[in-house]
């Protein structure tokens, strides 16, 4: 199993020196992600400071972008770092495509991250090969490529593109046309067994790909501290309307409806006394520190190829508690 880690969402100027930390680590990949910062320009200070690490984008907003920029950055990033670089991308919801971004929400969400995830292939394509640029879909035609925007071909120029999701629409999706499937962490294990793991199955068979590399980003629970976040961020998710499906399949419907009322009024702090204990141990691994990675270990083996914690790795805090976990899920 992969162990990967998010970069802290500090600055440009730490991040030479976390991510040397994360790699000497052991690691497999840090992601970074599009919350207070850019999503892309950590990229180029981790394929310099580092040589083994593999990075990338969990997420970058897609919608927020077009084909063209997003097949320009990857292009370059995976150039400069030989090839480590993994393009992640998530759509977000409305408000924040609309409200944060300024840009317009489509009418078949699921249809137009196809057809920007193949558009950038079609730039790709034509880099790699020289054949002409041509594109043509319901929400992009592409076809104008000259040399002097021509980049050219690169060593490395298979960049895996992951998606996130937390519906079935995007889990087939992924299946469909990606290498990768970011589980939300508002997930619990048997959602991703029951629901996503055979949507995924449904768009590979539908293409005839193998199934995409499934990534978990999980709660973890050691402690009051952690407790008390954990709650609040599994209310925050639950309160989502897009995210229902989660809880209405463990028939906590009600409880999902109540916490939007009270988000939609700002009470935050009334939301986390409705996330119970069984909620807690459902959509978190809730054990002792030197626990964590059995616990890890039991709950997604089969499950996913990839995990994170959604607590990333920060240099001199808890370091014996990330070395057992990475040596543990590497074993």
């Amino acid at each position: 199993m992969f162990v990967d880690t998010t970069l802290p969402a500090t600055g440009l100027r730490d991040v030479p020196q976390a991510v040397r930390a994360i790699e000497s680590m052991g690691f497999d990949a840090v992601w970074t992600t599009e919350t207070r910062h850019d999503p892309f320009l950590p990229g180029a200070l981790i394929a310099e400071h580092t040589r083994r690490l593999h990075f990338g984008t969990a997420i970058a907003v897609g919608f927020a972008r077009s084909p063209a920029t997003m097949a320009y950055t990857a292009w370059d990033l995976a150039q400069a770092s030989g090839g480590r670089f993994i393009l992640g991308l998530g759509t977000q919801v409305r408000a924040h495509v609309r409200r944060r971004f300024g840009m317009p929400w489509p009418d078949s969400p699921v249809g137009k991250f196809r057809e920007q995830i193949r558009a950038i292939r079609a730039f790709w394509r034509t880099w790699q090969t020289g054949a002409p640029l041509d594109f043509r879909g319901a929400y992009y035609k592409l076809n104008l490529m000259t040399p002097f925007f021509n980049p050219g071909p690169i060593e490395t120029p298979d960049i895996p593109i992951y998606i996130a999701g937390v519906n079935t629409g995007m889990a087939r999706l992924a299946g469909e046309v990606a290498d990768g499937f970011f589980v939300h962490p508002f997930h619990t294990p048997r959602y991703l067994r029951e629901v996503l793991l055979p949507a995924i199955g449904q768009g590979a068979a539908r293409s005839g790909r193998p199934r995409p590399v499934v990534s978990a980003t999980v709660f973890v629970v050691t402690g009051e501290a952690e407790e008390n976040f954990t709650r609040q961020q599994i209310a925050f998710y639950a309160s989502t309307p897009s995210y229902r499906a989660v809880m209405r399949l463990h028939g906590w419907e009600e409880e999902a409806e109540e916490l939007s009322r009270l988000a939609a009024r700002g009470r935050w702090e009334e939301m986390p006394a409705l996330v119970n204990d069984e909620m807690l141990t459902a959509f978190a691994v809730v054990a002792a520190p030197e626990e964590v990675p059995a616990f890890l270990l039991e709950r997604y083996r089969g499950l996913a190829g990839r995990i994170s914690l959604y607590t990333p790795f920060v240099p001199g805090q808890r370091d014996a508690f990330w070395q057992r976990l990475v040596t543990t899920l590497h074993e």
